[in-house]
């Protein structure tokens, strides 16, 4: 008796599971090639942009959700009016295309980057340029902040990012939620405050009152020789307060950290 032959047809796949394989299969190549990509530098930038806005008064403040900022003061900036330039990178994978904005509302430059969607990564920076004779306050949201060649008050509160100022002599204001915030300046205020970060001052000219406070991380003030009235505190962490000490002094010095090691003493 013969066995009859068995054929087998070859297995059928539906259009739709094709049309779903493939757009899986065109996904993983697209999120593989974003993924080698990562790590987007705004230095990249070789065409920054470049755009002037008018200054209404003597005050500007700098809104930035996520951005490096380079803020200067320079004789050479006519007044009423502000210089701006953007550096930009950024791709995602599967959303939409990101974008940065720039706009003036009154005296507030309104800083905006939408970076959203799968394998997002952006990188953006903003050198500001302001004339003499205005005072600036910043808030950021994400990213350094650094500022030099104040004259004028200055005010600069990060979320997450460094803060660094030099060359500053107006009342000085700085915080960061996360990051270390250094400044070299002659300042006759200066108040600055990082809730996780080191904190390093160094004041060039003699103050009439420094004020600070470090949540996590070490803090430094450098002053010049002279006595003062100093007030310090740690949580956990030594103190090294060389400076000569005079309670009746009318330069104060207060500074508290929650953790690490606190250092007064004169500047070199």
């Amino acid at each position: 008796m013969t066995a009859a032959a068995r054929t087998t047809s070859p297995t059928r796949t539906s259009r739709p599971a094709r049309a779903r394989a493939a757009a899986l299969a065109g996904a993983a190549v697209v999120l593989g090639a974003a993924l080698s990509a990562c790590g987007a530098s705004a230095a990249d930038d070789d065409e920054p942009e470049h755009r002037a806005f008018d200054l209404p008064g003597t005050g500007l403040t700098v809104d930035s959700d996520d951005s490096a900022l380079e803020i200067v003061a320079s004789d050479e900036q006519p007044e009423g009016e502000i210089a701006v330039t953007r550096w930009f990178q950024g791709t995602v994978a599967i959303g939409s295309d990101p974008e940065v904005t720039w706009s003036m509302d009154g005296d507030r430059l309104v800083l905006r980057e939408n970076c959203s969607g799968i394998v997002a990564d952006c990188s953006a920076k903003h050198r500001i340029v302001v004339p003499r004779g205005v005072a600036v306050t910043v808030e950021s949201d994400d990213g350094s902040v650094r500022a030099d060649g104040f004259r004028d008050a200055l005010a600069v509160r990060t979320k997450d990012g460094s803060v660094r100022v030099t060359d500053t002599s107006g009342p000085l204001e700085l915080r960061s939620g996360d990051g270390s915030v250094r400044a070299e300046v002659s300042s006759p205020t200066v108040r600055a405050r990082s809730g996780d970060g080191s904190l390093h001052l160094v004041l060039t000219a003699v103050p009439d009152r420094v004020e600070s406070r470090s949540g996590d991380g070490s803090t430094t003030i450098e002053l010049p020789r002279g006595s003062y009235r100093v007030d310090t505190s740690t949580g956990d962490g030594g103190e090294d307060v060389t400076v000569p000490r005079d309670d009746s002094s009318s330069r104060e010095v207060t500074a508290r950290t929650g953790d690490g090691k606190l250092t007064v003493r004169t500047a070199n």
